[in-house]
């Protein structure tokens, strides 16, 4: 059993900090919400006054917090813990902040003796109820088998992403294509609304396609990722048909600018003299020009 601090139990961090309870640990949390915490009672998890007693004598203390200002100031504010944490503390920031913040924090504790692994999650709230969190991790080989047995009992996959602020560097990649096809999802079911076809129809269609499979799944490892750029299908023939779905979009008056500025980056590519190449080699056309 081992002796573990939890700081910020929010709608993501009071079903993990549940979860570690539930694998036998002991856990104390804090957190702002002081109502927060008294209801992870009944899951056998004590209070903390303060954070610095949340992370005073335990074996990791775990930090989900909003922000990067949020965890700089719990380490090393006015009442930060740092100066809490004990040499043999493993500190697990499982914050979304930025990957730059994240070394500077962890060069910090170094300085003090201190080691530190950053574990971002992806999924959702119930998958953290589940304990079936995709956790990433960045942290010295040591550290991370260290703990990956904590780790362990709030996700099913685990992966070690490299050296310290190499798991947020990940959560940020993988946030950044997430967000920016939300908007191509959008703005495709609303062109589909506004040519009146049925939405649960076209998902349907989509779902059978690269549309709705990721090319990740798909093209990309058919394709550029193993250097063959032979077309399947031609970045020119990709770029007449996404300007017919800008066109049509026009005359319905339905918004489509992640298709249009897409269809700038395909007519670069094509004027570059990649048109007859496939379409993936948009990835490579990115990288080199």
């Amino acid at each position: 059993m081992s002796k573990i601090g939890f700081i910020g139990v929010g709608t993501m961090g009071s079903p993990m900090a549940r979860n570690i309870a539930r694998g036998g640990h002991d856990v104390q949390a804090f957190d702002l919400n002081g109502q927060a915490v008294a209801a992870l009672a009944d899951a056998g998890i004590r209070p903390a006054a303060t954070a610095a007693e949340a992370a005073s004598g335990k074996d990791f203390v775990i930090s989900m917090l909003p922000n990067s200002q949020h965890v700089e100031g719990l380490l090393f504010g006015p009442e930060g813990i740092a100066d809490a944490l004990g040499r043999n503390t493993l500190y697990v920031d499982m914050s979304t902040i930025a990957p730059t913040v994240t070394r500077t924090v962890a060069a910090r504790l170094a300085d003090k003796g201190i080691s530190m692994v950053d574990a971002p999650v992806g999924r959702q709230q119930q998958h953290a109820v589940e304990g079936k969190l995709l956790i990433m991790v960045g942290g010295a080989e040591s550290d991370v088998a260290r703990v990956r047995p904590i780790l362990d009992l709030m996700g099913d996959t685990i992966i070690h992403c490299g050296p310290v602020g190499s798991g947020g560097a990940m959560k940020i990649v993988n946030n950044f294509m997430s967000i920016t096809i939300n908007l191509a999802a959008a703005e495709a079911l609303i062109l589909g609304e506004k040519a009146g076809l049925d939405i649960e129809l076209a998902r349907k269609v989509m779902l059978g396609t690269v549309a709705g499979q990721g090319h990740f799944g798909t093209t990309y490892p058919a394709k550029v990722l193993k250097g063959d750029l032979d077309p399947g299908f031609m970045i020119d023939l990709a770029a007449k048909d996404l300007g017919l779905a800008v066109d049509f979009a026009e005359a319905l008056g339905a918004p489509l600018d992640s298709g249009k500025l897409a269809r700038e980056k395909y007519a670069e590519a094509s004027a570059a003299g990649r048109g007859r190449q496939d379409w993936t080699a948009l990835y490579d056309y990115l990288r080199k020009g």
